[in-house]
């Protein structure tokens, strides 16, 4: 179902004391939201922590918006060319990382400067990343080719590709702790597992129809997985490897974003907006309609400041304290 329509030019405040929402299990509250009109079709977003700056990628232009929170506004455009799809940050490294599958390049991005650093070959059709900033590795995923490749972020060069036992891949999510990447296969509603020390896929999980997203929680290993063609998230244990629960959601879910430090986990899900889920208990635990066709969802892991793009009308939806 779709929300009432809102209007999208420039920075709006929807309440400054509490938007309330609809919950499955009671009402929770959104202290405020507030929408930035970015333009274009807008396709991935993701968080610096330690600057807070928001990176939105827009496939129509082939370019990266920088959004700056605190000033409420776009404060720079940086061209990579091509349709990028996914957008990554190396705080560590102050840098950004776009995947940009038409070319089959990931394209490094100094977080400081906003200039291109390299572009990177990573295998055709390269439309998902993922950063572990220890070991000074960038991880793309092919839609197209069903491949992983590993990008050295010192060298700036393509350390290896493989091959995934399944023929697309949708989403990457690395647990650096245990070594471990965890790739989505929508044609084949699984979670492949990937070692990487031993640099090899080793293992599989069946999960919902048509997995996209992908989060760990890095405390516990615990998986989380938004399947794109049914109504619920998957849970999926790291020791065994298996669908251990799944969470029932108003809607089909493609993205999700994790809060750490709480083990929140945020889903477009929701009836045209967010759903908030425990993800120590698998609840549901809120939904907030936002009014808009939400994309791509990101948060801050200090700030707790949930992002989510509107692909169709080219806006930023910021959310707080939900």
């Amino acid at each position: 179902m779709r929300g009432r329509e809102l209007s999208r030019r420039g920075l709006f405040t929807l309440a400054t004391a509490g938007v309330s929402l609809a919950a499955l299990g009671g009402t929770a509250w959104a202290e405020q939201v507030s929408v930035v009109d970015v333009g274009g079709a807008l396709t991935a977003v993701a968080v610096n922590p330690v600057t807070g700056l928001v990176y939105v990628t827009d496939a129509n232009s082939g370019s990266v918006a920088v959004i700056d929170p605190a000033a409420a506004r776009v404060i720079a455009i940086i061209p990579v060319g091509g349709k990028p799809s996914d957008v990554a940050v190396d705080s560590a490294g102050n840098r950004v990382y776009v995947a940009n599958p038409p070319a089959g390049t990931v394209i490094a991005v100094d977080a400081l400067s906003h200039q291109t650093v390299s572009v990177v070959g990573a295998g055709a059709g390269a439309s998902s990343l993922a950063v572990d900033s220890a070991a000074n590795e960038v991880y793309a995923v092919s839609g197209s080719k069903g491949t992983l490749a590993i990008v050295d972020t010192l060298s700036l060069t393509t350390q290896r590709i493989v091959a995934a036992p399944k023929p697309s891949l949708a989403g990457v999510a690395l647990d650096t702790g245990r070594r471990v990447a965890y790739c989505t296969s929508p044609t084949t509603d699984s979670v492949e597992v990937f070692d990487i020390d031993a640099g090899k896929f080793t293992g599989s999980a069946g999960v919902g129809a048509s997995p996209t997203g992908v989060v760990v929680h890095e405390a516990s290993g615990t998986v989380f997985v938004a399947n794109s063609a049914i109504h619920h998230m998957s849970i999926v244990d790291a020791v065994t490897r298996k669908q251990t629960k799944t969470v029932l959601l108003r809607s089909e879910a493609s993205a999700i974003a994790l809060h750490q430090g709480t083990d929140t986990i945020y889903t477009n899900g929701g009836q045209n907006g967010l759903s908030r889920v425990d993800g120590k208990a698998g609840l549901l635990t809120g939904e907030l309609s936002l009014g808009v066709n939400p994309g791509d969802v990101a948060v801050d892991q200090r700030s707790r400041a949930v992002y989510v793009t509107d692909p169709l009308h080219g806006t930023v939806s910021v959310v707080r304290n939900f």
